[in-house]
């Protein structure tokens, strides 16, 4: 079984290696790697082309930076296996993880997985910054408001780590360019009426001064996009 791993970047020179190397390390899963380059303004598409290029499947560079959303789109499009891994470009999530995350889906548990950063289970370091604790409990908020429209009885809405059997997620149309691809994908999977199932996983959380990419806006756009695939009829 082929598992897709897709891979949005933007101003990752710091990670991006890291995390490509560490995936390959991951035995017993057939895998294939696609990288989007979201017009990355530091050096991380050189790093991409001259030092990474044996570290992955493809590579696409977005013309323009469109944002998260739009990446995950195209390397949908690209994606060739049975089952798709959403990844992050930093090092917040452990790839030593996917092992717990597609056993579901083998075992025709669910088609859909979240990986869950509430849930016991897994190792995690938060920084106890303000910005951060302000995202911590935003995201629990916007969990909490996502489960009440959809019932699905998540912790973690907003995670990285999602999963899906290609057929399920390939026959969803998606639009959103940026963050809100989250609760998009979690409103039209939930009108599939499939059962999202968690699992924990580890999460090394980071600051804004690491890197961090999301901000106070998008959570006011995360509340309207949750009412918004929630409440609308159309998938």
């Amino acid at each position: 079984m082929l598992v897709s791993i897709i891979i949005p970047v933007y101003n990752e020179e710091n990670f991006i290696k890291e995390l490509l190397t560490r995936i390959n390390k991951i035995n017993n899963i057939n895998k294939e790697i696609i990288v989007i380059n979201d017009k990355s303004s530091d050096r991380t598409k050189n790093i991409l082309e001259n030092e990474c290029n044996f570290l992955y499947s493809k590579l696409i560079h977005n013309e323009r930076n469109m944002g998260k959303g739009y990446s995950c789109r195209k390397g949908i499009l690209e994606a060739k296996g049975e089952i798709i891994i959403i990844q992050d470009a930093d090092l917040e999530y452990n790839p030593e993880n996917y092992y717990r995350l597609i056993k579901p889906i083998q075992n025709k548990e669910t088609e859909v997985v979240y990986g869950s950063r509430i849930l016991p289970g897994g190792k995690r370091t938060r920084p106890k910054t303000f910005d951060f604790v302000v995202r911590f409990y935003a995201n629990l908020f916007l969990t909490f408001l996502s489960n009440l429209l959809n019932k699905q009885g998540l912790s973690d809405c907003h995670t990285c780590y999602k999963v899906f059997t290609a057929s399920t997620l390939k026959k969803i149309e998606l639009y959103e360019n940026g963050f809100c691809f989250c609760p998009e994908v979690t409103a039209k999977v939930s009108r599939l009426g499939i059962k999202i199932k968690e699992v924990p996983i580890d999460y090394f959380g980071r600051t804004h001064d690491e890197g961090k990419k999301i901000v106070y806006f998008d959570g006011f756009r995360a509340i309207y996009s949750i009412l918004k695939y929630n409440l609308s009829k159309k998938t």
